[in-house]
């Protein structure tokens, strides 16, 4: 039987602990997504190009993922933050990063290729957030342990916000409190963060967010006011996913594709084009499956050998969760429209290329667990 300290490897039962589940929901849910972006796009060649390959990518990354013990990936925490802060200060130089829908948040590299530093940035902060948390052990509420685990935050968030990139922001924000909730913060710091949040509110509105962001949110309550400007996106998207009904106009027949009714089909409300195309059934389809993975890495957090791996999984889910919940609700008029892509369905190479690292990073911890069915 050899075991490798680092790798931690029982080779002579290396399936047993392999999980089988999730791995067969993740690659049944990409191949899906994949099936959506080459229906909602008239020109899908270039798309599925960049979308196989991070498909492929992100498979290779979790089976290497599988050899290294993720206490030995975390005891990196150190040089994974200063990592994530490097490429968020670098995207927010000009030249260097790329404005796209008035944030710069991408790296363009040639007519192909863009790269969202940010994605890879939430895969650092799980880790090096539950190796903070984890390190604290019974000591997590004493207030200078609680300062330092929101200076840890503070710092990412900030260097997000100034792209800006609000909905990337709460994904982040998201997860940490999931996380913090999770290992048993005092709910009187809860309490008071939920107070910095509310005094945060209004502060936002007049000195962070920008105008744009402002009428997405103003749009939410009354998209019709403004049909042909911030209200497009929603009032069009609520539409299309109207215009399928139950069973849907079928799968490449979306109406709004041939007619260009509904913009950033592939990306930002591909949920839309499900609801088209695939209708109701469709829809409750898409949100099962992401559900049922989002609730096979909290069951694989709940079993993890050590706290350090409960924080993972939960960081992974919460940040699904995250990305589900906001997507739809945009998609259906009851969340602000923010660019937050559906996990595994909307287009993106560094979208989908994260979520497949973060499942890897759960797969490790399930591999590593405490128990081996269900």
């Amino acid at each position: 039987m050899a075991i490798n300290k680092h790798t931690n490897i029982d080779k002579q039962n290396i399936l047993k602990n392999f999980d089988f589940v999730l791995l067969f929901l993740t690659v049944l849910t990409s191949i899906f997504g994949m099936v959506m972006i080459m229906s909602a796009t008239a020109s899908p060649f270039k798309y599925l190009l960049v979308q196989g390959v991070a498909l492929i990518l992100g498979i290779t990354a979790v089976f290497f993922l599988m050899i290294v013990d993720y206490e030995y990936l975390a005891k990196m925490h150190k040089y994974l933050y200063a990592v994530s802060v490097f490429l968020l200060v670098l995207v927010l130089i000009p030249g260097i990063g790329t404005v796209e829908n008035g944030a710069r948040s991408w790296f363009r590299i040639g007519n192909l290729i863009s790269i969202q530093p940010a994605e890879f940035a939430k895969l650092f902060f799980i880790i090096t957030f539950s190796k903070h948390i984890s390190g604290t052990g019974i000591l997590l509420n004493r207030p200078k342990n609680v300062l330092l685990l929101c200076v840890h935050i503070i710092v990412l968030v900030g260097l997000v916000l100034l792209q800006p990139d609000f909905g990337t922001a709460m994904v982040f924000l998201c997860m940490a409190f999931v996380m913090l909730f999770a290992a048993g913060l005092a709910w009187k710091y809860i309490v008071a963060l939920l107070g910095v949040a509310t005094v945060a509110v209004p502060v936002s509105w007049f000195f962070v967010l920008q105008p744009y962001q402002k009428d997405r949110i103003l749009t939410l309550f009354n998209p019709e006011a403004d049909p042909m400007g911030s209200g497009y996106h929603v009032v069009h998207s609520k539409i299309t996913v109207g215009s399928g009904q139950f069973f849907g106009t079928g799968l490449f027949e979306g109406a709004s594709q041939y007619n260009n009714f509904l913009p950033e089909r592939h990306t930002d409300f591909i949920f839309s084009v499900v609801c088209e195309e695939l209708g109701f059934i469709g829809a409750v389809a898409v949100i099962a499956l992401l559900v049922a993975i989002i609730l096979r890495c909290v069951y694989i957090g709940i079993n993890a050998r050590n706290d350090l791996g409960k924080y993972i999984c939960l960081g992974v889910a919460s940040m699904f969760a995250f990305h589900l919940i906001e997507n739809v609700g945009m998609c259906i008029g009851v969340m602000p429209v923010t660019g937050i892509p559906l996990p595994f369905f909307s287009y993106g190479g560094s979208s989908l290329l994260t979520n497949l690292v973060a499942i890897g990073m759960v797969m490790n911890v399930k591999y590593r667990s405490k128990v081996i069915n269900f």
